[in-house]
């Protein structure tokens, strides 16, 4: 053979041995393989179904000269020999939208000095598992999302229990931090689930970026004592600020735990309590003024509307009345049908002005006059305004407000009807501070 063709074949194997760790290369990256001991022969794809599901298998094979015999611990050497092959199905990450498993044959060794058979282990999956790790990596890190725990385990091709499993394994359930509070805190409850000890939970945040510090499962006072008795006596009283709705065991939480704390009722909370009484007032009159009943039911939006809002100037049709009207008209005419109404309309308009333009002295005003033709819902409402005055002259000097609370409340809210109820209060909480990023999956375990 000449010279020349011995080079062309040389160079021809070089080729073909470059393709084949090319394609090597290619299937590992799409799979996420980070085991040099696997390799794919030919034809190493096929499709299959399995349980009527049609799935992506790539056949690979793991060898390696093992350093020493797992169960005897005898250093690697002509006492080992080759003892055939054990096949695992490892669920890994879909391809193309395709449920995928690696199909591989790990090599089976027989150790001499024990006769003892062993199996050669890979870093793509954990020992006596089959769902590899980059699987369970991206389900910790769908966890963070608002999706359910069952379509994250439909996503991934595993069962809901698996996804509770690595939950509990990727993530630090019980790391909060109890050294440090800040100058402004929020408090609120939201509905629980069954099992938890109190049928609503207690909600805390920080009063200035909103971000949650903690979920206690029972907001009842016993055992919020009980949860901030875990604070150091300086961290409680670095706490200058504290919004909260008209709650009296909040109240008592606060003067007992946070001796530096102003308390301020939150004016979502005071507007909402005298709107409510309003338009139970408008509700009543409703039901036994017939003839009225659809001009009442059509128009309570008026009825709570500012006056600085209502429109004097612009005429035009409204349902119920038969001629061009403007929205002041309608307005006149819904008060005109009692004087109960009129007046209670009168007491929340005035309530109304105060908590929008910071005047105290309105209110104080307000809520201390005798009355004796309003609603009995607006006199209890009353009552109540007055039993929180203190605090409620808080909210005229402090700029603080619910509003982040709120809005964590509705996230938690979508969470838990997104995945139909939790069992477990611990899941459930665990849940919403990964959604909400403040538990983090553990740095041992990050890919």
């Amino acid at each position: 053979m000449s010279t020349i063709s011995c080079y062309n074949i040389i160079n021809q194997k070089n080729i073909e041995r470059s393709d084949n760790m090319f394609h090597l290369n290619y299937i590992t990256n799409i799979l996420g393989l980070k085991d040099d001991n696997i390799f794919f022969k030919e034809n190493f794809y096929k499709e299959e179904k399995i349980k009527g599901i049609t799935h992506k298998i790539f056949e690979g094979y793991l060898s390696y000269k093992p350093e020493s015999c797992p169960r005897c611990g005898v250093v690697f050497d002509e006492l080992f020999e080759k003892h055939g092959f054990i096949t695992s199905n490892i669920k890994v990450l879909d391809v193309s939208g395709y449920k995928t498993v690696l199909r591989l044959h790990k090599q089976r060794y027989l150790c001499k000095h024990c006769n003892k058979a062993f199996t050669l282990k890979t870093n793509i999956v954990n020992y006596g598992c089959f769902i590899s790790n980059n699987t369970k990596y991206s389900i910790a890190k769908s966890l963070a999302s608002k999706i359910s725990e069952k379509d994250i385990a439909i996503n991934h091709n595993v069962s809901p229990n698996t996804v509770e499993r690595v939950m509990d394994s990727y993530y630090d359930l019980e790391k909060i931090h109890k050294t440090y509070l800040p100058r402004v805190l929020s408090f609120d409850e939201f509905k629980s689930v069954k099992s938890a000890d109190g049928a609503m939970s207690f909600h805390l945040c920080n009063g200035k970026t909103g971000k949650i510090i903690d979920i206690v499962e029972d907001r009842r006072l016993d055992s919020l004592i009980k949860y901030f008795s875990r604070y150091s006596h300086k961290a409680r009283a670095n706490v200058k600020v504290i919004t909260i709705d008209m709650y009296s065991p909040y109240v008592s939480l606060i003067k007992k735990m946070f001796p530096n704390a102003s308390i301020v009722i939150d004016k979502f909370h005071l507007i909402q309590l005298v709107s409510r009484s309003l338009n139970k007032t408008r509700i009543r009159l409703m039901k036994y003024d017939k003839d009225n009943y659809n001009k009442l039911k059509r128009y309570w939006r008026l009825l709570l509307k500012s006056k600085n809002e209502i429109d004097y100037s612009i005429w035009k049709r409204f349902t119920c009345f038969p001629n061009l009207t403007t929205e002041s008209d309608i307005l006149n005419y819904l008060l005109n049908l009692s004087d109960e109404l009129k007046n209670t309309y009168n007491v929340y308009q005035n309530l109304l002005n105060a908590f929008q333009n910071d005047n105290f002295d309105l209110f104080n005003n307000t809520i201390n006059q005798k009355y004796t033709n309003i609603s009995d819902y607006m006199l209890t409402s009353i009552k109540t305004l007055k039993e929180f005055s203190p605090y409620i002259k808080n909210s005229f000097n402090f700029h603080f407000n619910n509003g982040f609370i709120e809005g964590n409340n509705n996230f938690i809210k979508v969470i838990k009807r997104i995945a139909f109820g939790f069992r477990s209060f611990r899941r459930f909480k665990a849940r919403i501070m990964i959604c909400k990023g403040l538990f983090f999956i553990k740095k041992e375990v990050a890919i």
